[in-house]
């Protein structure tokens, strides 16, 4: 067994050469006593015609099924004209067998393998992986991340960066996200944690003296499930030392330009915007804003400060905002859109929607009769308001109104493009940085400021002052990677002074010295042995491939992915301990009791 070319491979001048082709059918056809078959595999398709003098294979014709596999020995010929296929990339010839093994035979799918599949369930589909994996546009996904794989391995490789791998099996450092435990039968009631991310160990290596660090690296987090998480991912992982914020900007844009460059062929504008958080959320509404339509937010504080509204009054005199954005076109929006609305308000905090209409030549609302001339005639001029246009409106607490509008203008852009507007182009790259965020905030569940981003933070130099004096004032050297409203990935300048990272663990987050020590000692030891300056990132590798393929999941670009529940159906995992391997571990199951 052996072939000569693959099915997207043969060409017109192959013409009267002997091939051997070995695939899968793809389809069977039988024109009047002519029998054709498509053979298809990784690259393309081949059409095959049998000899019909042929008496053996006109008999073994009718065994054959679909997506059986089988060897086609023969001569390719070139079609004649009228029969071309334009739509082929081999449809100018075809393969004149005269012999066919069969490898192995298909039983019938449970579901075609052609793009009618995605109307197939999900779940059916993941059980079946291995077949839906055969559909022309999920191996395109597979070839174009393991293109994007290859282009990040040799940019990092000509910038001097060493692939290092660091461990799976780590400790427990439950400030982030519910990690996975894995438990230690050497060391019994002991655990290891799957890593959320290299994150100590990177940083380690710098201390090591490796300077230019990167792996693609697999972590783990045990979180809820949607379109853009799973239980296990692949990061851009790299750290650095002896840089700036500028020098990460600059090698992150080229390595971005050229992965769009080697998986699409196309040329992105560097260097990226640049925007402040506080920017972003009071213009957007968020920390990764979609940036490729407006109907930007603005701050109406002054304008209500007394305003014969006592929502927006109340909300300015205690501490708050007011703040509004003009959906443009949206006015016809039915009532069923508008309860969508605000129940996507009410899901964030707001105690309901408030709206403004303009229809008709005249303004529509249950608050307007409590607005002055001026405050209307305001919003008119600052948000351009226009006959078929609404107005939306969030006051309250500034971080949770910019939240609640941030929304309700993804919303209603999926309504207005429902309505024919193309405002979210897909192939419209917005690429930005998102910079300057607080290094910390105060919860109020704990009574205590925790890490906005990760503890490792460095904060910006000038600021330093505020950490014990006015620590929600203090900037972090944190940056983050957004394009079209996806954060593509986050990172930061780190803290390298052991007496700075303590400060912070200790005097600042308040965690107790125990805890720091029994966490993080070793980190603090490692940075007094001359720790350079040092930062990193870390991409998402799923995120970035399922942008590259126009995809709404990350399930469609991962081989094999887990179910919104955690399950890959297709092995039918997670499964159950024996009690012999519990027993080995030390562990008893109380699954059953509870």
């Amino acid at each position: 067994m052996k072939r000569t070319h693959h099915c997207n491979e043969l060409r017109k001048e192959n013409a009267g050469s002997p091939s051997t082709l070995i695939g899968w059918i793809d389809s069977l056809r039988d024109h009047g006593g002519v029998f054709f078959l498509d053979l298809r595999d990784r690259e393309g398709k081949t059409q095959v015609v049998l000899d019909p003098e042929n008496a053996t294979l006109s008999a073994l014709f009718p065994k054959l099924k679909p997506e059986s596999v089988i060897e086609v020995i023969g001569e390719v010929r070139s079609r004649e004209e009228g029969t071309i296929n334009q739509n082929l990339a081999t449809g100018e010839i075809e393969l004149f067998a005269n012999e066919i093994i069969v490898h192995n035979q298909s039983k019938t799918p449970p579901f075609p393998l052609d793009e009618s599949a995605d109307r197939v369930s999900e779940d059916l589909r993941l059980t079946y992986r291995y077949l839906d994996l055969r559909r022309e546009s999920n191996l395109h996904a597979l070839k174009l991340r393991h293109r994007a794989s290859h282009a990040i391995r040799k940019y990092f490789n000509d910038q001097s960066f060493l692939e290092v791998e660091t461990p799976i099996l780590f400790k427990s450092t439950p400030e982030g996200a519910r990690e996975f435990l894995t438990p230690s039968r050497l060391n019994a009631g002991k655990f290891y944690a799957l890593p959320q991310s290299p994150q100590q160990y990177k940083q380690m290596l710098m201390v090591a003296g490796v300077e230019r660090y990167y792996q693609l690296a697999r972590c783990f987090r045990d979180e809820d499930l949607r379109a853009d998480r799973q239980p296990e991912f692949t990061q851009v992982d790299l750290e650095m030392s002896f840089i700036d914020r500028e020098d990460m900007y600059a090698l992150i844009e080229g390595l971005l330009k050229t992965v769009w460059q080697e998986t699409l062929g196309e040329e992105i504008q560097t260097p990226f915007l640049r925007m402040p958080f506080n920017e972003a959320m009071n213009r957007f509404g968020s920390d990764k804003p979609d940036m490729r339509f407006g109907m930007e937010i603005h701050d109406f504080c002054q304008e209500f400060r007394t305003s014969g509204f006592k929502v927006f009054a109340g909300a300015v005199e205690s501490g708050g905002v007011v703040k509004a954005f003009n959906a443009k076109g949206l006015a016809d929006l039915t009532q069923g859109e508008l309860k969508h609305l605000e129940e996507t308000a009410k899901s964030l905090g707001a105690k309901g929607l408030a709206f403004i209409k303009s229809e008709n030549g005249e303004w529509k609302s249950p608050i307007l009769k409590f607005l002055s001339d001026e405050e209307k005639n305001a919003l008119r001029d600052r948000l351009q308001v226009e006959d078929g246009d609404v107005v939306f409106f969030a006051a309250g607490a500034w971080e949770s109104s910019c939240n609640i509008l941030g929304r309700v203008r993804l919303e209603a852009a999926t309504l207005l493009e429902k309505r024919g507007q193309k405002l979210r182009d897909p192939k419209d790259w917005k690429f930005l940085w998102v910079i300057d965020f607080p290094l910390m905030h105060f919860e109020e569940e704990e009574g205590r400021y925790v890490a906005s981003h990760h503890p490792f933070t460095a904060p910006v130099e000038e600021d330093l002052p505020l950490l014990e004096s006015d620590p929600k004032k203090v900037r972090g050297q944190h940056y983050d990677i957004v394009l079209n409203g996806v954060e593509l990935g986050g990172g930061s300048i780190r803290i390298h002074q052991p007496e700075v990272q303590k400060k912070v663990f200790e005097d600042v987050l308040k965690i107790p010295a125990d805890v720091v020590q029994s966490r993080f000692g070793y980190m603090l030891e490692a940075f007094s042995y001359g720790a350079p300056p040092h930062g990193g990132i870390a991409l998402g590798l799923d995120r970035l491939v399922t942008i590259l393929c126009n995809r709404d999941s990350i399930r469609d670009v991962i081989a094999f992915p887990k179910t919104q529940k955690g399950q890959d159906l297709m092995t039918d995992s997670p499964g159950e301990a024996t009690d012999r391997q519990l027993r080995d571990l030390k562990i008893k199951s109380i699954a059953e009791e509870a």
